[in-house]
């Protein structure tokens, strides 16, 4: 490579991470606004540890950009080219199970609902739900894990096969939601503000990106779909049955 050459790449190098950089500033911008004028103007005090806040919105900008690159350059071309590799080869059963266990690592391993669980754990013992042993925490929170994320393994199952026949997502939405509210008079009150919040955690960091990917490449390559209508939805789906999920372990667990 001539000195030229490497001296262009360098460039672009360059010129990427400060667009980048640039763009995460742009979406974090907003949220600093809003802060520093209730702060100044409705507050009306100094903010606390202003050097600590000034460093930490620096990490944010930078994994920001980070985490955004690191979708467009890995994990949105690895659920695509997945998606794309096991529908040609026409095999739905070991589809399907990609997609399961696509749903099922991804959730699992959430930092949201790894926080969520164990906050929850926390609560509960607290509130004499649970014993506060730390084996008894763990359980718990281990258990209300792993519900979640089996449900979300079924719940991209479903999104896929609803892909593959091409049945109206809206029809298997305002199910998911009555059977949402069918459940929900039944399930312990301790248990469903959890429910409800545990279908938001675990569409998150890492969940969706790989889980759009893989919708929106079946929709490209499988024949008479569209990847704008029908490629986008899963992501719903990881969103409703957990809260169904959720409130079956809080009936089993507390009742």
């Amino acid at each position: 490579m001539s000195q030229d050459s490497g001296q262009r790449v360098v460039n672009q190098v360059i010129s990427g991470i400060y667009l980048r950089l640039r763009q995460s500033c742009t979406d974090v911008l907003p949220i600093v606004v809003v802060i520093a004028f209730f702060q100044i103007v409705i507050i009306r005090e100094p903010l606390p540890n202003i050097g600590d806040i000034l460093f930490g919105s620096v990490l944010v900008v930078i994994g920001l950009s980070l985490f955004v690159q690191g979708l467009e350059t890995g994990l949105f071309p690895i659920g695509e080219t997945l998606a794309d590799a096991l529908a040609r080869k026409g095999s739905i059963f070991w589809l399907l199970v990609f997609s399961f266990g696509l749903g099922f690592t991804t959730t699992v391993a959430e930092p949201a609902l790894i926080a969520v669980a164990a906050k929850s754990a926390q609560i509960a013992a607290a509130s004499n739900l649970i014993d506060a042993d730390p084996k008894s925490l763990q359980s718990y929170g281990t258990g209300l894990r792993y519900s979640v994320a089996v449900s979300v393994g079924l719940a991209i199952v479903i999104g896929v096969l609803r892909i593959l026949k091409g049945y109206p997502i809206h029809y298997l939405i305002i199910g998911g939601y009555c059977l949402v509210m069918a459940i929900t008079p039944f399930a312990p009150k301790e248990i469903i503000g959890i429910a409800y919040d545990a279908g938001g955690v675990t569409t998150s960091t890492v969940t969706v990106p790989l889980v759009t990917a893989l919708g929106v490449g079946l929709a490209t390559i499988i024949k008479g779909r569209n990847p704008l209508i029908d490629g986008f939805g899963l992501v719903a789906f990881a969103s409703l049955l957990p809260m169904v999920f959720v409130m079956g372990y809080g009936i089993i667990i507390f009742n």
